[in-house]
């Protein structure tokens, strides 16, 4: 394995995870979730749920890295032995099967960009989408062959990712970053110049930031606000863990915690600025209200991002291109992020070079890949996405915290260690929020998610019940849904059943105390 890998500078450090925290969720997420749960007054659960357990964790898992200098196995292995070397790679499953549908999502913004110039997707934007470039299968569960237009892009995808993960931390994935991160915010700011010099940006921007404090009595909104800010910061599967532990001895954890924090949560503003300007100016030529063209995922960036560019006064060309860049660039990133936990991880376990953990690893996540290119894909896709965020990503965030902090007692020592090193200092408010206000809300949030699935309550956009995820046949939700949250975490025992091997259990290059 030789010298353990180190960032080249601190801002190549905070560039990598913000790349990671900024992803495809940032952009067509984030907006409508603000929307949809009380418009500027969301900003209040929002900051919130930031501070009290956006931040804090983000410093408990930028300190492990640190202390323990390790990927999240090895880390969580240093700190408690196999009875917590299992959380590790159940994050790190959770992220190789995120890495597989991800690539695919950035394959699709690769066609768009092109596609973009000359508007190729004409009048019907969702029919194009779903005929043309996915050739949608009819029912969920059908595999229905590859769909080369979409197989093309997906290995180029997956070639730049093996470029920059082959280079190593500094040349490959601090050099892609520091390229990558300027370039995204200089492309996103000229959609959203663009977006909000558009006819009717100003009622878009009024829906987007208007409050509706009565949201703020109901439950579900902080629940929203605690649930968006764990998915967006990258924390609880494995990256911030593996990025933080190539930083150099002497690093101030708490304020790149706070830095990256707050990095995000910027661009996430800018992300709704722009998208809400945008769907203003889709509804003003439509004659329709803000509510009628809000929506988010998928269907905003590829249906109605595309029937806002097909109405632009003009540079539509440029403008779409512009816009489908930047979910490149917000992808790239992210997806490299998340397979280096799984390539740190291999790499440690069983001692072998970088570049044979980036071909095994990086490869046969690019060949699992393939199931989301077939026409089938996108159901595969949605189903996956849905379980291995809430049933893993939101799970090993609970489970992490309350080890960490109930179990494992290691609260104070992780404090005492980042207050070495920081400027900013950990006390009460740390301590406060991670040993009882997220574990109660990501508790809350867990239960109500369990219902929600165990007894088939989801509700359609009217409020009636329709069963399992948006109305999936149980065979389906079973085999792509519940198995692939299961699958991450047999996976995560198997690993940690195995030994580790000597040069790692004999290396004291850490803190051991």
């Amino acid at each position: 394995m030789g010298q353990r890998s180190q960032w080249g500078t601190r801002a190549g450090f905070i560039m990598a995870a913000v790349g990671s925290a900024v992803g495809l969720g940032n952009i067509w997420r984030f907006p409508y979730v603000a929307y949809e749960n009380g418009g500027g007054a969301f900003f209040i659960p929002y900051l919130f749920a930031l501070l009290t357990a956006g931040i804090p964790i983000l410093i408990l898992e930028f300190t492990i890295g640190h202390k323990y200098r390790g990927s999240a196995p090895l880390s969580f292995f240093r700190m408690k032995g196999k009875g917590a070397e299992w959380l590790g790679w159940w994050g790190i499953f959770v992220s190789f099967v995120i890495s597989t549908y991800y690539a695919v999502i950035i394959a699709w913004a690769m066609k768009y960009t092109i596609y973009s110039f000359n508007l190729a997707w004409g009048d019907d934007t969702g029919g194009f989408l779903f005929g043309s470039v996915l050739n949608l299968a009819d029912n969920p569960g059908e595999f229905g062959g590859l769909v080369p237009g979409v197989l093309i892009p997906l290995l180029l995808v997956w070639a730049i990712a093996f470029i920059i993960l082959l280079a190593g931390v500094k040349r490959g994935i601090e050099l892609a970053n520091r390229i990558f991160i300027p370039l995204l915010v200089v492309v996103f700011l000229l959609v959203v110049i663009r977006a909000v010099t558009l006819d009717g940006a100003l009622l878009g921007l009024d829906a987007f930031f208007k409050p509706d404090l009565s949201k703020l009595a109901d439950s579900t909104v902080w629940v929203m606000a605690y649930g968006h800010i764990f998915f967006s910061l990258s924390i609880a599967f494995a990256i911030m863990i593996t990025y933080s532990s190539y930083l150099p001895k002497k690093s101030d954890i708490t304020n790149n915690a706070f830095i990256t924090g707050f990095a995000n949560s910027g661009f996430e503003l800018l992300a709704g600025i722009g998208v809400f300007a945008a769907l203003g100016f889709m509804a003003t030529q439509a004659g329709e209200s803000v509510a009628d063209v809000a929506s988010a995922g998928v269907g905003l960036a590829f249906v109605v991002f595309p029937q806002i560019i097909n109405e632009m006064p003009g540079m539509n060309g440029l403008f779409g291109a512009l816009f489908f860049l930047s979910l490149v660039l917000a992808g790239l990133t992210s997806l490299i992020s998340i397979c280096e936990t799984y390539i740190a991880g291999v790499s440690e376990k069983f001692n072998i070079s970088r570049t044979k953990s980036v071909l095994f690893g990086v490869g046969l996540a690019a060949v699992i890949s393939l199931l989301f290119a077939t026409r089938g894909g996108l159901y595969f896709l949605d189903v996956a996405d849905y379980f291995i965020n809430q049933f893993g990503v939101a799970a090993i965030g609970l489970v992490e915290v309350v080890l960490i902090v109930w179990v494992f007692k290691k609260l104070d020592v992780f404090g005492e260690h980042a207050n070495e090193i920081s400027d900013i200092k950990v006390g009460l408010w740390w301590k406060i929020c991670l040993r009882f206000i997220t574990p109660l809300v990501l508790g809350y949030m867990m239960f109500d998610l369990l219902r929600i699935n165990l007894f088939k309550l989801h509700k359609d956009g009217e409020g009636n019940v329709i069963g399992n995820y948006e109305g999936y046949p149980d065979a389906f939700i079973m085999s792509s849904g519940w198995m692939v949250a299961l699958f991450a975490i047999v996976m995560a025992i198997i690993f940690t059943v195995l030994n580790w091997n000597k040069k790692a259990l004999e290396s004291k290059d850490y803190d051991n105390r």
